[in-house]
C-alpha cells in the first residue's frame, strides 16, 4: 500500500466525521414505488471485460456502489467485502471504479482489480471503469440508478465516490446512501435485514 493511501486509511474515520454535513441525506422509496423499466434488463460489463446479467440477482439484494482508489473514503473496500461476506446468501455488492471525482480513479480495470484485492481483499464484482454521473455517457446502471422514468422516484446522483445504491431483492431501488453512511452503519445493515 503507498504511504498516501496508508495516511487516508489512517485519517479515514476523520474524514467520515468530518464529511457528514456535506454528505448527509439517505433517501428512502417510502412509498415502494416500482420501477417503470426493470433493472434486470441491465448488464454490466466487468474489469475482466466479460458481461454480467443483472438478471442472474432475481431475489437477492444488490448494493451499487461508485468507488476510487485514490480516495479518503477507499478504505470503505473493506468493509463493503465484509458486508459481501455478512450477507454472502442475500446481497451482491457491485463496484463501479469511476474517475468522475478529482481524477482519484486514474487506473486501469487491471491496476484497480490488483489494487482492491491486494490493499483489501475484495472479491465482490468490480464493473469496468466508467462515467457514473449525470453524462451522455453515463453508465447504463447508474442511469437507471439515477433516473426517476426509469427506477421509480430517485434522481440522486452520486455526490462523490463511495455513494451507494440498494435495489432489493424484487428489483426496486430501495435506498440511497451518501458516501459517509460506512458499508457497515445502522442504516446499511437496517436495510439490509428488512
Amino acid at each position: 500500500m503507498k504511504i498516501a493511501q496508508k495516511i487516508k486509511k489512517w485519517l479515514y474515520p476523520v474524514i467520515m466525521k468530518a464529511g457528514k454535513a456535506k454528505f448527509d441525506g439517505v433517501l428512502s422509496n417510502v412509498s415502494h414505488t416500482a420501477p417503470p423499466e426493470s433493472i434486470y434488463d441491465l448488464n454490466i460489463i466487468l474489469n475482466n471485460q466479460q458481461s454480467l446479467a443483472l438478471s442472474v440477482f432475481k431475489g437477492k439484494k444488490i448494493l451499487l456502489v461508485n468507488t476510487a482508489s485514490d480516495c479518503g473514503f477507499t478504505a470503505q473496500y473493506e468493509d463493503l467485502q465484509k458486508l459481501s461476506e455478512a450477507f454472502a446468501d442475500t446481497l451482491t455488492i457491485i463496484g463501479f471504479p469511476a474517475n468522475d471525482f478529482k481524477e482519484q480513479e486514474k487506473g486501469t480495470d487491471s491496476d484497480i482489480a490488483a489494487f482492491c484485492k491486494m490493499n483489501y481483499g475484495v472479491k465482490f464484482p468490480l464493473a469496468a471503469k466508467s462515467i457514473v454521473v449525470k453524462h451522455p455517457s453515463q453508465n447504463k446502471v447508474f442511469e437507471w440508478l439515477t433516473t426517476p422514468a426509469k427506477n421509480g422516484w430517485n434522481d440522486q446522483a452520486p455526490v462523490w465516490n463511495f455513494s451507494k445504491y440498494l435495489v432489493d431483492e424484487n428489483g426496486y431501488l430501495a435506498n440511497y446512501f451518501p458516501p459517509t453512511t460506512a458499508p457497515l452503519s445502522e442504516e446499511i445493515l437496517a436495510a439490509l435485514k428488512s
